[in-house]
């Protein structure tokens, strides 16, 4: 079984609230589930209106799968307009 994690930073720019961060984050939370089946959630810097720390999980049992996944995800992520990835760890088990 491999698990390959990835922790993505996201500035969001020009969102001038909690409330707006937390709409825009839900929103790529949602669409990461249902698109790819992927555990992911807000881990980090729930509090700073401006930036967003995800957290993304896949498991399967081939390390290619889980590479092209996250990449896939990860590329998903940068084609939103949104906001911009500004650094992205990605680790597998």
């Amino acid at each position: 079984m491999i698990i390959g994690t990835v922790t993505v930073e996201l500035y969001l720019g020009d969102i001038f609230s909690l409330k707006e961060k937390r709409q825009v984050v839900k929103s790529v939370i949602d669409r990461v589930r249902r698109r790819f089946n992927a555990a992911v959630a807000e881990v980090d810097r729930q509090d700073d209106h401006r930036w967003a720390v995800l957290g993304l999980a896949c498991v399967a049992n081939s390390t290619d799968h889980v590479n092209r996944q996250l990449d896939s995800i990860l590329d998903f992520l940068d084609k939103d307009g949104r906001f911009s990835v500004e650094s992205i760890h990605k680790e597998l088990l």
